[in-house]
């Protein structure tokens, strides 16, 4: 098939040809565009989750060394959103500030996808459309007394191209749509990946510091640790009263255990 042949069925079709060229251009260009930087992005996020594996804890400027090493993107933006918790705001309010940062990313993540998704739904709109001009102008055919039989049905087949070549068009964009919908999907699954790292790593807030000082304060004294066991077994056998953390001595004074007051003024600061 020759240029010249290609012209005259596209404007057989009412030049919807030309727009499907367009299109095909449009879809390559995207697809080409996105592919590179979504691998890009995948191979950044797949850097940050190791960065972070490497940490227990994180804190302000442990954060600032990540960002000054870590390469930018969409993954350096959630991390960078951990700057911003402060000390002593509780874990809802930090997973709430994380995740505001992980959809604040999402419009970068999947930018241009739209204009595949139009152009799968358009081009066979489009075809058909050039279809329907190209059987008027077949038709029109029929009018003249002298029209053959080969001219109707060859131009029926003329303008079948566009449909033929809107679904063409179609196929390869839902093709190159569904390959970067699945980028997309595994980027946001690193983005939330990494959020749950930050929640986990981030300094922790004081009332788990207190609750870790209450546990190291009653495990420095073993009476403390027992005596809800004691009164328990007291309860259940008054005839048997529950040891004392306090041991009386031969000359009828109390003597205390060595750690407990220590233990005690650690306790009670923490609970304070």
């Amino acid at each position: 098939m020759t240029f010249a042949e290609l012209t005259r069925i596209a404007q057989t079709s009412g030049d919807i040809l030309y727009l499907m060229v367009v299109l095909l251009f449009v879809a390559i260009v995207v697809t080409l565009e996105r592919t590179w930087v979504l691998r890009r992005m995948l191979a950044r996020g797949q850097d940050w989750l190791a960065l972070l594996r490497r940490h227990a804890r994180l804190d302000a400027a442990a954060l600032q060394n990540l960002l000054d090493a870590g390469a930018p993107g969409p993954h350096a933006g959630v991390v960078a959103a951990g700057l911003t918790v402060q000390p002593g705001e509780p874990a809802e309010r930090i997973a709430d500030l994380l995740e505001e940062a992980v959809m604040e990313q999402a419009p970068r993540v999947d930018r241009g996808l739209w204009m595949l998704d139009t152009i799968v739904t358009l081009a066979p709109l489009l075809g058909l459309l050039g279809t329907i001009i190209g059987m008027f102008n077949t038709f029109q055919a029929l009018s003249n007394p002298g029209a053959a039989s080969q001219q109707v049905t060859g131009g029926v087949g003329e303008a079948l191209v566009a449909t033929a070549s809107g679904l063409f068009v179609a196929i390869l964009g839902l093709v190159a749509f569904n390959f970067l919908n699945q980028r997309v999907r595994l980027v946001m699954h690193q983005l939330e990946r990494i959020k749950l790292m930050l929640l986990n790593r981030l300094v922790a807030t004081p009332t788990r510091v207190a609750s870790e000082a209450v546990a190291q304060a009653r495990s420095a004294v073993p009476g403390l640790g027992i005596a809800p066991a004691a009164s328990t077994c007291a309860q259940a056998n008054p005839t048997h009263p529950a040891p004392s953390r306090q041991t009386q001595s031969r000359t009828g004074h109390a003597t205390q255990h060595p750690a407990e007051p220590a233990a005690r003024g650690a306790l009670d600061q923490a609970t304070a």
